[in-house]
C-alpha cells in the first residue's frame, strides 16, 4: 500500500514517480479522505489502476525501457487525475486513485475515463514506441464497504476480475460474480457477443460538444462508442475495437455507428436544433469497401439527412495503408457535403507528403500533443506549427482534450479554431446531451470577457514574496495598467496562458525556477512580450546571462526607487507600441 498525495501536489523538479508517494510520507492517508466523505451526500469511488504488460516488457526490453515506461506512465497519471481527487502508488505498476462525489457529479467511472484517455497515445521510449493500457477495478464508499481496509480490499478484487478479460479491462465491485467466459470481451470467438450487444443496445454512442473558438456555441457532437457490457461495465473504444477487428466484425459495428450518428442528427433536427452536426469514426474496414458510397447515402436518404450534417473522422493508419478504394471513397463523401477530419494527427505516422494527397478538411489534434504546452516552448512551437501548416492547407483545427483554462487561452491566441475537451463537458449519453444542446454557448464568460473585456496595458508581475508583490500592485496600480499577480512560475504560465499580456515583471530569486529562466521560457513562448527582471542580488554573471540571452529586457535591481520601476514599466510599454506600430525591435 501506498500513501497519498493530492493530485495537485507536485514536487518542483522531481520525477513524476516521485511525486506520488509511497506509505509512510507526507500527504492524507485514506482513513483522513473517507472521513471527509459522509457516505450519505457524497460518496468516495476508489480506483485499483494497473499497468498493463509491464512484465513483458521488462522480458523483452529490459529494465531501464520499463523504468521510463513507469515514469511516463506515472506523468501521465498525475496529469490526468483532476485537483479534487487523489492518487496514491501501490508498487511499481500499481496505482489507487480516488475521488469524492455528490450525485450528478464526476464519479470514478468518469474518473477511470480521463486516466484511460491519457493512454490513448502510445508511450514513446526512443527507439520503442508501446501500446499501454490500464486495467482497472472501482469500488464505492459507502455502498461496497464501509472502512478504508474493505474498500482497498473490494478495488482489488474488483481489479482481478476487470485483468481477466485481458488488458484494458475495467469493472465496478460486484459482490460475489463469478467470471463468465462468454462475456468475456476479450475473447476473438466471441464475435457473436458483439452481434449480440448491438440486438441488446449494449453498444452505445455518447456524444461530447465541439466548440467554437469565436464565441463558444456548440458546432458539433464527437460520438464515441461505448459498450455497457454486463460484466466489465462501460467499455470505451479503444477496448472494444481490437476485439471488433479480430472477430471481423470491424465494418458491421461501423456501419452502425455511422447509422445510429445519423439517426441522432435526425432526432436533433425534430427538436428544433437544426445548427448541430455529428462526428463520427469511419473505420478502414468500411472506408476501403467499394460499396461504402451506397451504404452512407442510402443511411442519408433513409433518415433525410444532408451529408452536410455529418463529419466524418479517419485515422492516419487508414491513410498510410494505400487501401483500394480509400481515395475514391473521400473524394464521393465530399461530394456529398461531407466534412471529412483526420481524427488523430501525428499520432500514427503519417507523412506530410500523404497529407496532402487527400481531400481532407480539418485536423484533430490529440491531446497527447496539449500536454505542457503553456509551459514548454518546444510543445508550445509543435502545436503553433500544426495550427499554422492546416491554415496553409485551407483546413481548419480541433484540439481534442482541452482541459484547462490555460490550454483554452493559449489555442485561442494561437487561432485554433475549434475546441474538444472535459473543460466543456465529458462524454455523454445522447439524451443526457439535450439540456446541454439548449445552452447552445459554453462558458459565455470566458468568451465575452477575453473578446470585450480586456484592456490594452495587461502587466505580468510574479514574486514568490507575498509582500513584495502586495508591494508592486501597490505601487503600479496607479497608472492604470490591468495588474496580474501571481506568487509561483505554474499560475504566472497559467496567467500568461489565458491573458494578453504586453508586460512581464519577474523576481530573480524563486524556489522552482529562476527568474532567468522563466523569461527566457516567456521569451519562447510569447516572443512580443517585454521582459522585466527584478533581484536583490547584484550578481554580474545573472545579469549578463539575462541580457546576453535576451531573457529580460531590463534588469532592475531591489529595493527599487518608485519613480525609476514606473518609468521603466512605461518603457517598456512603449517598445511594446512602437513594434505594435512598426517600429524597429530591440
Amino acid at each position: 500500500m501506498s500513501s497519498l498525495l493530492p493530485a495537485d501536489g507536485t514536487m518542483g523538479g522531481k520525477s513524476p514517480q516521485a511525486e506520488i508517494y509511497r506509505l509512510g510520507a507526507s500527504g492524507p492517508s485514506l482513513n483522513s479522505v473517507l472521513a471527509s466523505v459522509d457516505g450519505i451526500t457524497r460518496r468516495l469511488a476508489l480506483l485499483h489502476i494497473d499497468v498493463d504488460g509491464i512484465g513483458t516488457i521488462n522480458a523483452t526490453l529490459g529494465e531501464n525501457i520499463v523504468e521510463q515506461a513507469l515514469r511516463v506512465a506515472a506523468r501521465r497519471l498525475v496529469q490526468a487525475v483532476p485537483d479534487d481527487a487523489w492518487l496514491w502508488r501501490l508498487g511499481s505498476e500499481e496505482f489507487v486513485a480516488a475521488i469524492a462525489y455528490r450525485d450528478g457529479d464526476s464519479d470514478g467511472e468518469t474518473l477511470a475515463e480521463r486516466l484511460r484517455e491519457a493512454f490513448d497515445a502510445p508511450v514513446q521510449v526512443p527507439p520503442f514506441v508501446l501500446d499501454v493500457t490500464l486495467s482497472i477495478g472501482i469500488a464505492v464508499y459507502p455502498d461496497h464497504a464501509h472502512d478504508a481496509a474493505a474498500l482497498l480490499v473490494a478495488a482489488e478484487q474488483t481489479l482481478r476480475r476487470a485483468k481477466r478479460s485481458g488488458p484494458g479491462g475495467q469493472a465496478i465491485y460486484v459482490p460475489d460474480v463469478p467470471l463468465d467466459p462468454a462475456n468475456d470481451p476479450g475473447r476473438e470467438h466471441s464475435g457473436h457477443r458483439f452481434v449480440d450487444a448491438i440486438a441488446q443496445s449494449e453498444f452505445r454512442l455518447y456524444y461530447q460538444p465541439v466548440v467554437s473558438a469565436q464565441d463558444g456555441s456548440i458546432v458539433a457532437c464527437s460520438s464515441l462508442l461505448r459498450w455497457h457490457n454486463t460484466q466489465e461495465g462501460v467499455l470505451r473504444a479503444n477496448r472494444i475495437l481490437p476485439a471488433v477487428e479480430r472477430a471481423g466484425l470491424a465494418g458491421a459495428v461501423g456501419l452502425w455507428t455511422i447509422e445510429t450518428a445519423i439517426g441522432q442528427v435526425q432526432r436533433w433536427r425534430g427538436m428544433g436544433i437544426d445548427y448541430l452536426n455529428a462526428s463520427v469514426p469511419l473505420e478502414g474496414a468500411l472506408l476501403s469497401r467499394g460499396e461504402c458510397l451506397d451504404l452512407i447515402g442510402e443511411l442519408l436518404h433513409r433518415y433525410d439527412v444532408a451529408g452536410a450534417a455529418i463529419e466524418f473522422e479517419v485515422s492516419e493508419s487508414v491513410l498510410t495503408l494505400d487501401a483500394p478504394h480509400v481515395a475514391a471513397n473521400l473524394a464521393g463523401l465530399r461530394a456529398m457535403g461531407a466534412v471529412l477530419t483526420l481524427g488523430d494527427f501525428g499520432m500514427r505516422g503519417l507523412s506530410l507528403a500523404t497529407l496532402a494527397q487527400f481531400p481532407l478538411d480539418r485536423l484533430k489534434i490529440d491531446r497527447s500533443l496539449l500536454r505542457n504546452i503553456t509551459t514548454n516552448p518546444r510543445s508550445a512551437a509543435l502545436v503553433r506549427g500544426i495550427i499554422a501548416m492546416g491554415h496553409q492547407l485551407g483546413m481548419t483545427l480541433v484540439a481534442k482534450g482541452v482541459e484547462t483554462d490555460a490550454e483554452l487561452g493559449f489555442l485561442r491566441r494561437n487561432h485554433c479554431d475549434f475546441f474538444q475537451g472535459y473543460l466543456f463537458s465529458p462524454p455523454l449519453p445522447g439524451t443526457d446531451i439535450d439540456e446541454l444542446l439548449r445552452q447552445r454557448f459554453l462558458l459565455p464568460h470566458v468568451f465575452q470577457d477575453s473578446v470585450s473585456m480586456q484592456p490594452t496595458r495587461t502587466l505580468l508581475l510574479l514574486d514568490d514574496e507575498e509582500n513584495v508583490l502586495r508591494s508592486l500592485v501597490r505601487l503600479l496600480r496607479r497608472d492604470g495598467y490591468r495588474l496580474l499577480a501571481a506568487n509561483s512560475v505554474s499560475e504566472a504560465f497559467d496567467l500568461l496562458a489565458r491573458n494578453d499580456v504586453q508586460v512581464v515583471l519577474s523576481d530573480q530569486r524563486m524556489p522552482d525556477m529562476s527568474g532567468t529562466e522563466f523569461l527566457a521560457r516567456v521569451r519562447d513562448l510569447y516572443p512580443d512580450t517585454v521582459r522585466l527582471a527584478l533581484s536583490g542580488y547584484t550578481d554580474l554573471e545573472t545579469i549578463s546571462q539575462a541580457i546576453n540571452q535576451d531573457a529580460a529586457y531590463r534588469f532592475l535591481i531591489k529595493p527599487w526607487d518608485d519613480a525609476d520601476l514606473r518609468e521603466h514599466v512605461r518603457a517598456a510599454f512603449r517598445l511594446v507600441e512602437q513594434r505594435g506600430n512598426g517600429g524597429h525591435r530591440e
